[in-house]
């Protein structure tokens, strides 16, 4: 059985409108009207036990309140969801014992108290036994590198340094599964690059099931074997990014390094994704091999190198063969 199965999951807001002025205040005050927005249409995917997930979408696709149902913090409007065998929104107490969950633009830590005491008092929060929490306490800090923050208060810390902490809040009762929502959002390089080796890290070691949502698709391609699209609500790919590319982006990119300057040939001029004086790049569908011989015998080439096109174009690509609103 799954850990994670969502099947038909719907979930529709219902929102107060007002026209603008001081009229539309008082005509709202007098008859309020209402409008529906399904953030879910009829989701369903299902999540094994150690799996490390991607769930992509543009603004307002409908991944945050995904996560809040997860969570047992919304009810959805129809369908079903069950993690780890429960209910989240009617086993509540049960459920959260069991999940971890880190808000990027949120924290969880108490704001004006150092580190350590946010750590303590969630020990109590969660009931971990001292033994347990002492030793997964101290694993954690040296996992996230925290030695230094612990005495630091939270309204003090870095963005980067905040989101390590929380995300080792999240895990000191050990749960097995760990919602993920724009874990990275707003850090530098160097902080993505060790939030990013953290999370393989538990996927692997721990077998921890991993749920990540972001618009950072680097962290996607350096994470996930699968990912979840979702917009407007529906889901529009469970695959690999194998198969995203393969469908959306199968083409490679042919970058080459000139031994002197000179013009592109009118053949190849709408394959040229990017140009500079001593660079060229060219995107390429098909018969890669003839297409190298060709550059080989129109440009001087100093250097020349194959890959696939970036993530972030393929899902450009999706987006827009979808027809999709960013």
């Amino acid at each position: 059985m799954p850990q994670i199965l969502v099947e038909g999951l719907s979930k529709t807001f219902r929102i107060a409108e007002r026209k603008a002025g001081l009229l539309g205040a008082f005509g709202g005050l007098i008859r309020r009207q209402y409008r529906s927005v399904d953030a879910l249409r009829d989701v369903s995917f299902s999540i094994a036990e150690g799996e490390l997930v991607g769930y992509i979408g543009p603004n307002g696709a409908g991944k945050s309140t995904t996560i809040k149902i997860l969570s047992g913090i919304l009810v959805p409007s129809t369908g079903r969801c069950e993690v780890n065998g429960r209910i989240p929104w009617k086993q509540r107490r049960e459920h959260v014992a069991s999940i971890g969950v880190v808000f990027g633009q949120r924290t969880q830590l108490w704001w004006d108290l150092p580190v350590i005491e946010s750590f303590d008092l969630l020990r109590d929060i969660y009931r971990v036994p001292s033994s347990v929490y002492e030793r997964r306490r101290d694993e954690l800090i040296e996992m996230l590198d925290l030695n230094r923050l612990l005495d630091t208060p939270v309204r003090q810390l870095s963005l980067g340094q905040r989101v390590r902490c929380d995300i080792a809040a999240a895990l000191l009762h050990e749960p097995k599964i760990l919602f993920l929502d724009e874990p990275t959002i707003g850090l530098d390089a160097v902080s993505q690059l060790n939030v990013r080796a953290f999370i393989k890290q538990l996927s692997r070691e721990q077998k921890v099931t991993v749920l990540l949502t972001t618009h950072d698709l680097d962290d996607i391609e350096a994470l996930c074997d699968r990912i979840l699209v979702l917009s407007d609500g529906r889901l529009l790919m469970d695959g690999s990014i194998g198969d995203l590319r393969q469908r959306y982006g199968d083409g490679r990119y042919v970058a080459i390094e000139l031994e002197s300057f000179t013009t592109v040939t009118p053949e190849h001029e709408n394959l040229v994704v990017e140009r500079s004086e001593s660079h060229i790049l060219f995107s390429v569908e098909s018969d890669v091999p003839s297409f190298i011989d060709d550059v080989l015998g129109h440009y001087p080439v100093k250097d020349l190198l194959i890959t696939h096109p970036p993530i972030e174009r393929v899902v450009a690509t999706m987006y827009e063969a979808e027809k999709i609103e960013r």
